[in-house]
């Protein structure tokens, strides 16, 4: 067990963390093994093994399990169990077409309301991206990537909107297992967010909308361009 693990454990046992908590645990832990590719597209996620990794209860790794299914990360089948759920081209694409309406309606929003406060919290948001960038960690980075996003979105003054965008995002996290692997992923992803930023203080709508749509079709392109590499003899006709 690693190290990190280990400490991972520790929250997982009875005097730790209530039983939600040991549960919302795991399950970020998995989704962070499934989005930085620790985890690949449709490997079994065995129930024994989790609970050796953890020393998690089963009734908690259950529990996880099903929750990632509803975040659709993760699919069960008869007989099968558990598994890393791996999007067709087609899924990729339908939730991408939604990611692109939602996003680029919250931008609209978040350039028309954001002031200077807003945009100072967005900044500071990316500077911690930053720092995670170059320290080159791929989990800091994920979760700095993810604060920004909120960061961002939140600004739409929309509850509905910004948690929607959520939603898709978190569905999304296995096509991001592709391309944040690549070595310029992290950097691009950093100099995209200040293109952002740039964008809304200079109140730029074309510049803001072009560089949100290229931004999240990056980890879609990389993903359906694996998958067709990967599971050729699978394609949907």
């Amino acid at each position: 067990m690693a190290s990190g693990d280990v400490v991972l454990s520790s929250l997982l046992q009875p005097h730790g963390l209530g039983a939600e908590a040991a549960v919302q645990t795991l399950v970020s832990q998995i989704e962070e093994d499934i989005v930085l590719g620790y985890l690949h597209p449709r490997e079994r996620l065995l129930e024994d093994a989790l609970i050796e990794r953890f020393g998690a209860k089963r009734h908690a790794v259950r529990e996880a399990l099903a929750r990632l299914e509803r975040l659709g990360l993760v699919e069960r089948q008869p007989n099968r169990g558990a598994m890393v759920r791996a999007l067709s081209p087609r899924g990729v694409e339908e939730i991408y077409a939604v990611r692109e309406i939602l996003e680029l309606a919250a931008a609209r929003e978040v350039l028309r309301r954001a002031r200077s406060d807003d945009i100072e919290r967005i900044v500071q948001a990316q500077r911690c991206h930053d720092v995670a960038v170059d320290e080159g960690n791929p989990k800091t980075a994920f979760r700095a990537n993810i604060n920004f996003h909120q960061t961002f979105f939140w600004a739409c003054g929309n509850v509905e909107l910004a948690g929607a965008i959520n939603l898709y995002g978190q569905k999304a996290h296995v096509v991001r297992s592709v391309s944040i692997a690549q070595p310029d992923y992290l950097s691009r992803s950093r100099d995209e967010h200040w293109m952002i930023i740039e964008a809304l203080r200079t109140r730029d709508e074309q510049k803001l909308l072009t560089v949100c749509r290229e931004h999240i079709g990056v980890a879609r392109d990389a993903y359906i361009a694996s998958y067709r590499h990967r599971f050729s003899d699978r394609l949907e006709s």
